[in-house]
């Protein structure tokens, strides 16, 4: 018996996804992946490392519940509105596994989406047996307006699931809360706004997710509170929908020390408000340097620029500049693969990608 024999079909077509490369070079300047370029407060970095103690052979809270309070009082909601993950991608797999009905035809089993978008979101509806569509943004990266969405090939107001990626990834596009309102009033089925980017934004949608009935938004503790190495998200929404959730939730899903960390957090946001604004300064100043050698970069509502670099084509660009130890994002993709994904790090990082751009146009 051939042990490929004993896989599901389903599993066996299905390609993973592909994370972000994580290498381990010494000197490299790493801007590949949206990490935060600031470490997390100190006053968390002593909370977990008081933690570890005795408390490492009990299993932590299993709903989380003390973060779930303080997320609570953050949003203004009840804790009954909030679910906590092992990062947001746990939870937009529950998501996929609570809302659609898997090799479903019709609305039922649709997951939907926009192109470009997170590239994780076909991959749990493919992992799930349900089919996806996506449908293109606008030539900037704007979304399409409900009233075109409805008459567009492929885009279903009734689908079962919808995610948004809000700021958009990989582009940076903001988008405002009007805007998404409007998609969200036109769409019957569950809508995720994904806003893993939107502490550098210059509006956030959670009151959608407090007062639609089909909204949930997603937030994490990766890209603006500098604990990707720990994996905390949480998604806010109606009680129902997030009852749902949990009764799919594996037990112990958030690990203790995480469960830590990211209730330290919220006892300092000061701190991180701080480094946003520092991040937001960056990506202003790096934005208008690397326009003035020529990159064509797109608005950016996030804490990465999303850039056409000139003279020599994208993925040359990929292999010059990590030659010369900086780490950006290529994407090998209709529509994109023109662009360079470029973290913003510290000023110290930001100049060095302007001087290693400057070497290779001179």
């Amino acid at each position: 018996m051939k042990p490929t024999n004993l896989i599901r079909p389903l599993v066996e077509g299905l390609q993973a996804y592909i994370p972000g490369e994580q290498p381990r070079i010494s000197g490299l300047i790493k801007l590949n992946t949206n990490e935060n370029a600031y470490p997390p407060s100190p006053q968390v970095i002593r909370a977990v490392k008081a933690a570890v103690d005795g408390r490492l052979r009990l299993y932590p809270n299993p709903t989380a519940q003390r973060l779930r309070e303080g997320l609570a009082k953050l949003h203004r909601c009840r804790p009954e509105n909030v679910i906590v993950g092992n990062g947001s991608d746990e939870l937009l797999a529950m998501a996929v596994r609570a809302f659609v009905e898997p090799e479903a035809a019709g609305a039922r089993g649709r997951c939907q989406g926009f192109t470009p978008s997170y590239s994780l979101y076909p991959v749990l509806a493919r992992q799930h047996g349900a089919s996806w569509s996506s449908v293109p943004l606008d030539p900037d990266f704007a979304l399409p307006p409900a009233s075109t969405l409805a008459r567009t090939r492929g885009w279903m107001p009734r689908a079962a699931l919808t995610f948004v990626t809000t700021p958009n990834a990989p582009s940076g596009r903001g988008y405002a809360t009007s805007e998404l309102a409007a998609l969200c009033r036109a769409l019957s089925g569950v809508v995720i706004l994904d806003e893993a980017y939107v502490d550098f934004a210059a509006e956030h949608a959670m009151a959608l997710a407090l007062e639609r009935p089909n909204v949930l938004v997603s937030r994490t503790f990766s890209k603006g509170y500098s604990l990707c190495f720990q994996r905390v998200g949480y998604f806010v929404g109606p009680r129902d929908l997030i009852a749902a959730l949990d009764k799919i939730r594996d037990s112990y899903n958030v690990n203790g020390l995480g469960q830590v960390g990211a209730l330290a957090t919220l006892n300092d946001l000061a701190y991180y408000r701080r480094n946003f604004r520092r991040v937001i300064e960056t990506r202003r100043r790096l934005g208008a340097d690397l326009a003035a050698l020529g990159f064509r970069v797109q608005p950016s509502q996030t804490n990465f620029l999303f850039a056409r670099p000139p003279r020599f084509p994208a993925k040359a660009w990929l292999a010059k500049l990590r030659a010369r130890k900086i780490l950006v994002r290529w994407f090998d993709a209709p529509g994109i693969r023109d662009y360079l994904r470029i973290t913003v790090g510290t000023d110290a990082e930001a100049r060095a990608v302007v001087r290693a751009a400057s070497d290779i146009l001179s």
